[in-house]
């Protein structure tokens, strides 16, 4: 497999073969041999037997060029050296996400939109090779075999290029026939990503690798609070820097133009900026926390009921009533948002990795100024996301548009956030009090679940919220608290309150799986102690899925979980679903030097329907333990006085180190289901498995993340 080609060279590549299903396709005949048929391409297949796959995702690392690679291939039975991979331009009606309606990724998506229809444009592109090959030799297309890009009947023999042009003039199959899983050839087995050797040889291109001749860099000066405007600006000690080229105003602070970055940056820092406070969040996070905890006492807008929780718990034997506090969250990708943006004729061309191509294109031609259908998005690999790269204002390629405007298009301008810039800017996981009241019966059964959650709505007021908030309730504040998501409790009940405020919020990675499995997993783990039941078949009992019961009873069974563990150490368990995908999870623990819990193992059973790439699979769920532990851990952003965000470093931010990672053992469930997410999964149950076996060393309940907070020591 070879790296992901260059867009360019695809656009301008000899005649081909192009078949894709994301419209209804009417059957056609291509024009001319080897012309290309159209409208919608995932397929190209060339005259060289080149086999190129257009991938309509963002390559953030989570693998999707790999898997859609891996789909097609193993349709067509490609050899997987021949199979090359290019990005898809920006184009809505051609390459939308099927559960979206419009072009990007997110919420663990890749493979559950695409399995389908990159199956049947596999599928399609070999039967028309086939019936090309059945007409050239003069045998039934039943007699044709494909077999690693060869195609054969009897003792004829051609490769694809051979019958590419015959191949063009037949109609595009309209129910073409996917392979059954005994057929598989890649699909669920090794294959090299087809990336790997272009990121391992330096040759994959990222927007930081972006050079363009006569390119000027800049850089924002952003207000110290959020929602502060620029009153007045003293740039003389920013222009005396030898390579500062310009100092202008936008809308999101003032933009430093340079020789190169770094200048920018310093030059941006020595501005005096007299800013505009009059709207600007200016509360502390202990001032929000204390409204939100307020909040959260009161039984806000009811999500869902069954039963009658009230009743179940005034008779309950034993009771928690329990508040959880979750602090924002920043994504911190190793790469800064970054984009380039040149003047090309009356439009844009925009470098970028984009993970919602078609919104941001079109937010970032309004704020240039010029027409979406004259202007172009040059897709480039982009170094992590977890959710920061897309949020439902676009503000990141609207802020570059804008200092490319400012600065009049007299020449191509690359915007690269500081980390500074990154971790100050913004767009978290929201801040969020739960607070639970519980209770078991004389038997020990749970007796009563009332909820209540109170956060900021990552939809509401934005272009989202039609699609994200019903009926006055927001949907990703709540997912996995739901009583329909996972455990039976016949008296139930789970209110909402959206709080106000200036901080921009965004979903992160698992979104409000991140804090609503921490509660519910917590919780659980306690309510079975305290009534005297396994912490395994207990849950058992009450799991209303097959699936999560699988994973439970494999995870379980690979950690010896029931078996004591090492002195000085404990084990915790949790399992969630999220993203229509199961996963489990068992975390061996003990107490640190400083104080906090050191984790060494960690088990992981997943059920992710069929499993694409494996090795992908197994690397999601690996770096999604490591994600979620060491936010888990250590991670919190915080406003100080005035609204200051207190965190600008990962000297401050911190993260994971290499030392910390524990050892991680990975399951993936066979099964035959479609497959579903694994981006996101691997990261809500880490939290709780750690906090139920810091219980078991220290018998303090986790109520407040991070770890290193100070409460839970």
């Amino acid at each position: 497999m070879n790296a992901v080609a260059n867009r360019r060279g695809f656009l301008t590549g000899s005649a081909a073969l192009t078949i894709g299903f994301t419209l209804p396709v009417k059957a056609a005949k291509a024009q001319g041999g080897g012309a290309t048929l159209t409208p919608n391409a995932f397929v190209r297949i060339g005259t060289d037997s080149r086999v190129t796959i257009i991938a309509k995702h963002v390559e953030f690392g989570q693998g999707p060029a790999t898997g859609v690679a891996t789909i097609i291939a193993d349709e067509l039975d490609a050899a997987w050296d021949q199979v090359h991979v290019v990005f898809a331009p920006a184009n809505d009606p051609l390459y939308r996400n099927l559960m979206f309606g419009t072009m990007g990724v997110g919420g663990s998506t890749a493979m559950r939109e695409s399995w389908d229809q990159m199956r049947m444009a596999g599928a399609a592109a070999r039967a028309m090779l086939v019936e090309a090959a059945a007409k050239r030799w003069g045998v039934a297309p039943s007699a044709v075999a494909i077999s690693k890009g060869v195609v054969s009947a009897g003792g004829n023999k051609a490769g694809f290029g051979e019958l590419v042009a015959d191949a063009a003039q037949l109609p595009v199959p309209q129910k073409p026939v996917p392979k059954t899983p005994d057929r598989y050839v890649y699909i669920g087995k090794h294959v090299a990503k087809v990336d790997s050797k272009a990121k391992t040889d330096g040759s994959a291109v990222f927007t930081q690798d972006v050079r363009l001749p006569g390119m000027v860099h800049a850089a924002v000066r952003r207000p110290p609070a959020f929602g502060a405007t620029v009153k007045k600006v003293e740039d003389s000690a920013a222009r005396a820097i030898p390579g500062v080229l310009d100092v202008k105003p936008i809308p999101s602070g003032v933009a430093v133009y340079a020789r190169d970055t770094w200048t920018a940056q310093r030059a941006a820092a020595a501005l005096e900026v007299d800013w505009d406070l009059s709207k600007a969040e200016t509360r502390s996070s202990d001032q929000m926390l204390a409204e939100y905890s307020a909040a959260a006492r009161t039984p806000g807008k009811q999500v869902e009921a069954a039963g009658d929780a009230a009743a179940a718990l005034g008779r309950a034997a034993k009771t928690i009533d329990a508040i959880y506090y979750f602090p924002f969250l920043a994504h911190a990708p190793m790469e800064t948002m970054d984009y380039v943006i040149e003047k090309k004729g009356e439009g844009i061309s925009v470098h970028a990795g984009s993970q919602f191509q078609v919104g941001e294109m079109g937010a970032i031609c309004g704020v240039a100024g010029v027409p979406f259908d004259k202007s172009e998005l040059v897709q480039h690999f982009a170094g992590g996301s977890f959710g920061r790269r897309v949020n439902p204002m676009m503000s990141d390629g609207s802020e570059a548009a804008a200092c490319a405007r400012a600065y009049g298009f007299a020449a191509p301008v690359k915007v690269v956030a500081s980390r500074e810039n990154d971790l100050t800017g913004g767009w978290y996981r929201p801040m969020t009090v739960h607070r639970v009241r519980a209770g078991i019966d004389a038997t020990g059964a749970i007796s009563g679940w009332d909820q209540v959650c109170a956060a900021k709505s990552i939809m509401k007021d934005t272009p989202f919220e039609a699609m994200g908030i019903r009926d006055g309730i927001d949907g990703n504040m709540i997912e996995g608290a739901n009583d329909t998501n996972q455990y039976k409790i016949g008296d139930f009940r789970l209110g909402q309150h959206m709080m106000k405020g200036g901080v921009p919020v965004l979903w992160w990675r698992s979104v409000g799986h991140t804090h609503t499995a921490f509660v519910k997993e917590t919780l659980i783990d306690e309510l079975l102690e305290l009534g005297g039941k396994d912490l395994v078949q207990g849950r058992m009992d009450l799991l209303k899925h097959e699936r999560a019961k699988g994973v439970l009873a494999k995870v379980a069974a690979m950690s010896g979980f029931a078996k004591p563990p090492k002195k000085g150490r404990a084990k915790g368990i949790a399992v969630h679903e999220s993203f229509d995908s199961y996963v489990a999870q068992v975390a061996e623990v003990s107490k640190g030097k400083d104080g906090l819990p050191r984790v060494h193992k960690v088990w992981c059973a997943v059920d992710c329907g069929i499993a694409v790439n494996p090795d992908i699979i197994r690397a999601q769920m690996e770096g999604g333990i490591g994600y979620g532990l060491g936010h888990a851990l250590y991670a919190e952003v915080t406003l100080g006085e005035g609204g200051v965000v207190r965190q600008t470093n990962f000297d401050s931010y911190r993260s994971l180190r290499i030392g910390e990672m524990p050892d991680i053992e990975v399951a993936i469930i066979p099964s035959t289901e479609k497959p579903t997410g694994v981006g996101e999964p691997g990261v809500p149950p880490i939290a709780p498995a750690v906090a139920n076996a810091w219980r078991k060393l220290t018998g303090k309940a986790v109520r407040r993340l991070p770890f290193a907070h100070g409460d839970n020591a």
